[in-house]
């Protein structure tokens, strides 16, 4: 018995650890996997954005086409460049001993990204780069400090000249009417070619999709669920008059 409390008590620590290295102002958001149209966004943004770093070895192209309503033949003409099937792994052509040249350490495998870090978490991460020329790549990032990836999104959101509004909630002054903090990026460096709330948009819907990627079947284990339970309440029903039947001759 003391060796498993033991045990138990090293098996939490890290993930312990993780939560309070963690604790960061976030904005919130709610996924939705059964919104294939934001889906199919998503992989799209994955795919020209964060795979030729990035993979999903954990997930095969063909399921992802099934999955968000994609015909084959389209998925493997426009979102496939490293001459792969469709039924292959989604792996990228990077070499990781390249990678850690580049940036310090192989990027990760994002399969599971939002079951380890949370989609709130990796929604913020993504809209919080700013301008920090100490940095090798020139930027920082509010959700994780010193990070070694550099802005891959610049070119839709422009570059924040200060840090980014990220976890912060708006606030209206009561005398003049200002909103202050109403803006993610209070003043740019560099423009991008999406307004703030188009880039809030495609950030939501990249977060979306990998958030299907670590959990693909959860739309169909929601509706499973609702039959489980449903013959749960039925077989309750047989259960106590069943028991009833047994225990009404005993005083």
């Amino acid at each position: 018995m003391r060796k498993l409390i033991f045990g138990l008590v090293f098996a939490v620590l890290p993930a312990l650890g993780l939560a309070a290295g963690g604790a960061v102002p976030l904005d919130h958001i709610e996924t939705d996997h059964t919104n294939k149209e934001s889906l199919q966004r998503g992989v799209t943004l994955f795919t020209n954005y964060c795979m030729g770093c990035h993979s999903m070895e954990y997930a095969r192209y063909k399921r992802v086409a099934d999955d968000l309503g994609i015909p084959q033949e389209l998925y493997e003409e426009n979102l496939i460049f490293t001459g792969a099937k469709i039924g292959e792994l989604m792996k990228n052509s990077m070499s990781k001993d390249m990678a850690a040249g580049w940036f310090g350490a192989p990027p990760p495998d994002l399969t599971l990204e939002t079951r380890l870090r949370g989609e709130s978490w990796v929604y913020s991460y993504l809209r919080g780069f700013y301008k920090d020329e100490s940095r090798p790549l020139g930027v920082n990032n509010v959700v994780f400090p010193n990070v070694g990836m550099p802005h891959v999104m610049v070119e839709l959101q422009g570059l924040c000249a200060v840090h980014p509004n990220v976890g912060v909630e708006a606030s209206v002054e009561p005398l003049s009417g200002n909103i202050n903090n109403g803006d993610l990026c209070p003043q740019y460096a560099s423009e991008g070619s999406m307004t703030e709330a188009e880039f809030n948009q495609a950030m939501y819907d990249l977060t979306n999709f990998m958030s299907y990627m670590a959990d693909p079947v959860r739309v169909e284990r929601e509706r499973l669920g609702i039959f489980v339970l449903i013959f749960v309440a039925i077989f309750f029903v047989f259960a106590y008059l069943l028991n009833r039947e047994y225990w009404k001759d005993v005083h």
